[in-house]
């Protein structure tokens, strides 16, 4: 099918060139045609004139030969006052008058197909010379200029119209096929390329043209989609080994329970049974709220104070900390309020993990963002870690990172809640600890609504 529809194109192509080439070879013709045709109309105007002004003259004269010479294709005929022929050219020799109709004045021209005594359509141009014993006249014929001008020239035209046709038509579908040769060796390429092979890339031509380009593009977008699929395969097998831990421990609790039911603290099993359901759950809802962020879905967003949502989710929670709070109010970001919610509780349950006694939550207005801080007192993070912290299932070796209970997921989380807002997240310098600073978009204070229904803003503070 791909061959086919490539020979096709070609031919299309080549047809189409074609079919342009005639077009500009019958305008050309058409022209040069039409040209010869007047030149030729032009030239036999002027036999005519000049075979009457010699016959004229001879009348004028009285001096009319028996035959008249003939002059090219001109037939002439000329009759005296009385409508009897006196002399002709050869091929009217003893014939009767060409013609019957006579000019008003001086002159008058008729087709005649054929005119009496000849052959084929003539133009005849009858002229009247005025004598003192009447008036003579004097018929003149010359052969139609046809519409083709001339026979020899119309085959020849044809004979080249031919030819250029079939030229552009072999040059057009040679140069196409030249063309489409690394459109073949790219689409022959991409029909091998699996998910097994995705390092594989499609030939590049060497002239710097469209095809070119379309190859460029399409191995930028296999380095794209060989990317993902890494990052896919690798969270597909850390996301498959991290559901696998707590259902090992859930299986191991009840199979030891069953082997040695007199000897098993079920209460005790319960236990440990409900915190590896309770770790698998958080996996799931976390894997989940991945996927929703991973499918770019639109997130119903309106302004919103951020200390308030700060402050009512550190009102819910319990914390073993001490949790320092420095809320500015007045600050709004244009963000969902559940998921910004989200970001807040993945930081503090990150920073109360590690934290030694205290973490400081910050609300505060910076030029155009409006940032959040969560501040802990804990060991810390060398800063060429500060970005590894942040992919999925990634956990340090050093004693602040030791999961105790998190999924690996939740600093990933709260990352890409701030990217589909607009906005940043990242570590920075801290006296002690880890200092993890969020950056929106600031908008203006919602005004409430007037009387008429309608809602004003005004700059913020």
């Amino acid at each position: 099918m791909p061959s086919s529809n490539r020979s096709s194109l070609r031919v299309r192509i080549a047809l189409v060139a074609g079919a342009f080439a005639a077009l500009f070879c019958i305008v050309v013709g058409v022209l040069v045609v039409v040209s010869l045709r007047d030149r030729a109309a032009r030239y036999r105007q002027e036999q005519i004139t000049e075979s009457i002004d010699r016959a004229e003259y001879h009348i004028k004269n009285d001096d009319l030969p028996r035959i008249l010479v003939r002059s090219g294709n001109v037939a002439i005929q000329v009759l005296n006052p009385h409508g009897q022929v006196v002399t002709a050219t050869p091929q009217l020799a003893g014939k009767p008058p060409m013609a019957t109709f006579q000019p008003g004045e001086m002159r008058a021209k008729r087709t005649l197909c054929p005119p009496a005594g000849l052959k084929g359509c003539m133009t005849v141009v009858c002229y009247n010379v005025f004598q003192p014993d009447g008036v003579w006249m004097i018929y003149a014929a010359i052969p139609v200029v046809p519409w083709y001008a001339d026979s020899t020239l119309a085959i020849f035209l044809g004979v080249v119209t031919l030819l250029i046709i079939a030229m552009m038509a072999t040059v057009a579908f040679r140069a196409v096929g030249r063309t489409l040769a690394p459109v073949d060796a790219i689409r022959a390429e991409m029909d091998e390329i699996t998910a097994t092979d995705l390092d594989r890339r499609v030939p590049v031509p060497e002239n710097q043209d469209e095809i070119r380009m379309l190859a460029e593009s399409v191995n930028t977008t296999l380095d794209r989609l060989e990317a993902a699929y890494e990052q896919l395969r690798r969270f597909t097998s850390d996301a498959s080994h991290e559901i696998r831990s707590p259902l090992t421990a859930i299986r191991a609790h009840v199979e030891e329970g069953l082997m040695y039911p007199d000897d098993t603290d079920w209460p005790q099993m319960g236990q440990a049974v409900l915190a590896a359901v309770e770790r698998l759950q958080e996996l799931v809802v976390d894997l989940l709220a991945l996927a929703r962020l991973d499918a770019n879905a639109s997130l119903p967003s309106a302004p919103t104070d951020l200390a308030q949502v700060v402050e009512a989710e550190l009102n819910r929670r319990t914390s073993r900390v001490k949790v320092v709070r420095d809320l500015r109010k007045g600050v709004f970001a244009q963000c969902d309020r559940m998921r910004i919610t989200r970001l807040l509780t993945n930081l503090m349950d990150n920073a109360e993990r590690h934290a030694t006694s205290q973490v400081t939550v910050i609300v505060r207005a910076d030029e155009s963002s409006a940032v959040l801080e969560v501040v802990d007192d804990g060991a810390g993070i060398p800063a060429e870690l500060r970005e590894v912290v942040f992919k999925r299932f990634t956990r340090l070796d050093t004693a602040r990172n030791r999961d105790t209970g998190g999924s690996g997921l939740g600093l990933a989380i709260a990352r890409q809640i701030a990217e589909v807002h607009g906005g940043t997240l990242t570590i920075e310098d801290s006296e002690r600890g880890a200092r993890f600073v969020l950056r929106l978009p600031r908008c203006d204070r919602p005004r409430p609504p007037s009387a008429t229904g309608t809602e004003a803003a005004r700059p913020v503070d």
